[in-house]
This record gives structure tokens, sequence and C-alpha cells, in this order.
């Protein structure tokens, strides 16, 4: 079985615990969740508060969400500023938090959590490839590409949901049978991820940094041969056909774009502390 339909079974698993946890909730307050999400616009940001919880919860359990870490000091000033530009556009507070991987990475949940994972900090070789990453992460959230991935799998989830109820699950065992921890199970279409790509330029661009950052950090992963791609780039458009839409988008825009080099070499060096040194939230 391949690496892309194991993760995309993965996904299906993950939204299906999901789901059965909200609806064992008292009153059954996320009855429907799919349902109601293509239906009123409330419902859509009550289900992705509820999904990006669920989510917090189990990285929490899971203890990869890094509580302190020097880290955070240099993650804060680039997320502050990308946060003012994106959340007067997004109905819940944007929140970012450092998780530990070995994979370097950063994902987008429902609800307004951004998970940077810790190795990202060190693979980035400037600011501008960090905060091109956020950028293009934001986007997913101004845009509901969770929400909007979990109706195009509706039918699916119903049928897994009616397989999951028939075995008789329980909390626990669900829990541990799935990746609902792991937030890279989450897969977006060609299309989502190329806006992603243009709306993460222009926010970039707004927040004042560079936002050929994104374009630098496709040609950094591209050059580094790692055993497997992270999300940002598996299962996406491949990394010269967004490299190239981005380009165009630039050139398309020069009165927002224009004043911003394309030299890497004019970029802020990221400069992390050599140790980490992470406490987790327990």
């Amino acid at each position: 079985m391949s690496v892309r339909v194991t993760r995309q079974i993965a996904l299906c698993v993950a939204t299906v615990a999901t789901l059965l946890l909200l609806l064992w909730t008292p009153g059954g307050a996320a009855q429907n969740v799919a349902a109601t999400s293509s239906t009123s616009p409330n419902a859509n940001t009550t289900s992705e508060a509820q999904m990006g919880a669920q989510l917090f919860n189990e990285l929490k359990a899971q203890k990869e969400i890094v509580k302190s870490s020097p880290l955070y000091d240099t993650l804060r000033p680039i997320a502050d500023g990308i946060t003012k530009v994106v959340q007067p556009s997004y109905p819940y507070p944007i929140h970012f938090y450092i998780v530990h991987e070995a994979q370097p990475n950063a994902f987008a949940a429902p609800g307004g959590n951004v998970y940077v994972v810790d190795s990202l900090f060190y693979f980035s070789k400037n600011t501008e490839e960090l905060a091109g990453t956020i950028c293009h992460e934001t986007s997913h959230l101004l845009h509901h590409d969770s929400i909007e991935l979990m109706q195009r799998n509706q039918q699916i989830m119903a049928r897994a949901i009616a397989a999951t109820v028939l075995l008789g699950p329980t909390v626990k065992t669900v829990l541990l049978a799935t990746a609902i921890s792991k937030l890279d199970s989450l897969h977006y279409s060609r299309e989502a991820e190329e806006s992603a790509d243009i709306t993460g330029s222009d926010t970039c661009a707004k927040a004042g940094f560079n936002p050929w950052g994104l374009v630098w950090l496709f040609q950094d992963f591209s050059n580094a041969h790692l055993d497997s791609a992270p999300e940002i780039l598996s299962d996406h458009p491949d990394d010269a056909n967004r490299i190239n839409a981005l380009e165009q988008h630039f050139r398309k825009n020069p009165s927002q774009f224009s004043r911003y080099s394309r030299n890497p070499a004019t970029a802020t060096p990221l400069k992390p502390p050599k140790d980490e040194n992470e406490n987790f939230l327990r």
C-alpha cells in the first residue's frame, strides 16, 4: 500500500474518531457536523472549533506540545506579525504551538491552532523561510480547508462511523486505533495548496516578510533529499509548479511584491538556540 493511500486512510479514521467523540459529548452538541457545516455559516466555525479542541487534547495527551522553550522567542515575533494580518479575517483566536517531531514541518488545525515542528527552526535557513511556512499554514485557516476536506469525505466517514459503531468502540480503543494525534494526516487538493501559497505570499508581504521565503524553502527541501517529504510538500503540487505560480503572482502584482528581493543572500539569518530546552504540556 502506498504512503499516500495509507495517509489518506489515516485521515479518514482520525476524522471518524473526532466525530464519534463529539457525538458522545453531553447533549450531542456536534451531531451531524458535516451536514450542518454545509447549511449554516455559524455551524462551520463551530465544528472547526470542536475539531481543533479534540486535536489539541490528543497532542497534549501524547506529550507532543512544547509548553516552554527558547524556541518560542524565535517564533513569537514572526507569529505576532502574521497574526495581525490574518486574525481580522478569521473568526477564532489564532494560537501558535511548538511540537516535537524529527521531520521539519508545520500544520494548521481547525479552530485556529498552528503547530510548528521544532526541527523546522533548525532546517529553515532564514526568518523568511519560517515566515513563509507559517503564512502558508494560516491560509488553510482562512480558507477553512479542513472543513472542506471533511465534507468531501462525508460518505466515506459515514460508512466508517457505521462500521465502528457496529464493532462497539470505546473512547479508549478509538483513540488508540487512530492517527488522530498526527496532524500531518491532513491533505488538501492541488487547488487548495496552490491557493494557500498565493494567499500566504500576500500575507507575508503585508506583514513585512519577504514572500520569496516560501520559494527558498521549496528549493531547500528539494535539495535536502529527505527520506520522506514533509506535509507542506507531500501529496501537493510539485515544487517547480508551485514556484512558477508564485513567481507569476509576484510579477502580476508589482506594487505589492517588487520591493522584495528574490536573492536569498538578502534574507535575515535564523538563529535558533543550540539547546531548545523543551518542557512539554501535560
